[in-house]
């Protein structure tokens, strides 16, 4: 038997936490498992890197040997984004890494449990997992859905990824009761587009009106998360009637291969990246940093309001 969860942080993370500096949570699924290296160490660090220059601290999250991490040094991030037969951990298999003494790369599901025990309050990544394509016969619908309705944390994302059922995806997030707010504009995002055609739940334009909402809902307490829509800069989008045609063609060979389980969001990004002719990477990356500028400033206008 073991007593509470040890997190092990960087001297910067530690020193944030205890002085009430804003801070950031990143995953690390987006560097062990979104693109090759060194892409991903350098995109990694350069949203670090965006983080600190808006004047908040970053907090990568990943289970090294068993042990958990809230916030790498860069050669633990070089290390990590070398790594082969790295876990993809989401709530369910969380524990076992950390008991087993494995090397796992956390999901936004367990991103979000390690910010809360680590007491981080806003977290930045690409795009949350959802209902997928098919759901009503598969039944695979993402574990991120429950921790976003559980979990209070902020996640700031560029919206569902588009190869979901956004749709169904926002009727799932509504029975859990977790409010969606589209940032400075009225139509939810789809990942890679601006635009989904779908209008948004809720709107706020800055970082302090998030930070004010949020204030309020603990204040009613027993709230779990909130889901920040933040739409892909205008110069990076790919336009949606591309992007559908790609996704309807690349959702066709995973059901011909017979893929299924963790294995269809990978797969999926990388018949979209071979589609595109590589134009797909360039737009993550460039919301990921869009995602991180908007949460630094979130956790930042947070740390203003509890003082």
């Amino acid at each position: 038997m073991t007593g509470p969860i040890t997190i092990e942080t960087t001297p910067e993370v530690k020193d944030a936490l205890s002085e009430g500096r804003p801070v950031v949570a990143l995953e690390s699924t987006i560097i062990t498992h979104g693109m090759p290296w060194p892409g991903n160490r350098d995109m990694a660090l350069e949203v670090e890197a965006v983080i600190r220059a808006e004047g908040a601290v970053p907090a990568t999250i990943a289970v090294i040997d068993g042990r958990l991490h809230a916030g790498l040094d860069e050669a633990t991030i070089t290390k990590l984004a070398q790594a082969k037969d790295v876990m993809k951990l989401s709530r369910a298999d969380f524990a076992f890494a950390l008991s087993e003494g494995r090397t796992g790369a956390t999901t936004v599901a367990a991103t979000m449990m390690a910010a809360k025990l680590a007491g981080i309050s806003v977290f930045a990544t690409g795009g949350i997992g959802g209902v997928h394509q098919g759901a009503e016969t598969s039944f695979d619908i993402s574990a991120d859905l429950d921790e976003l309705g559980r979990t209070p944390v902020i996640v700031v994302s560029a919206g569902a990824k588009a190869i979901l059922d956004i749709p169904k995806t926002l009727e799932a997030l509504e029975t859990r009761g977790v409010p969606v707010v589209a940032f400075g504009q009225d139509e939810m995002p789809a990942f890679w587009s601006r635009n989904s055609g779908l209008k948004a739940p809720l709107r706020l334009d800055d970082a302090t009106a998030i930070a004010r909402f949020e204030s309020k809902r603990r204040a009613l307490g027993g709230h779990g998360g909130m889901l920040i829509a933040n739409p892909v800069p205008l110069e990076d989008e790919i336009a949606a009637s591309e992007m559908n045609r790609h996704i309807a063609s690349a959702l066709a060979t995973a059901k011909a291969k017979g893929i299924e389980g963790k294995a269809v969001t990978p797969f999926l990004l990388g018949e979209i990246l071979n589609l595109t002719d590589g134009a797909s990477l360039k737009t993550n990356i460039a919301l990921v940093l869009n995602n991180a500028r908007l949460a630094a400033r979130i956790a930042a206008a947070l740390t203003l309001g509890t003082r």
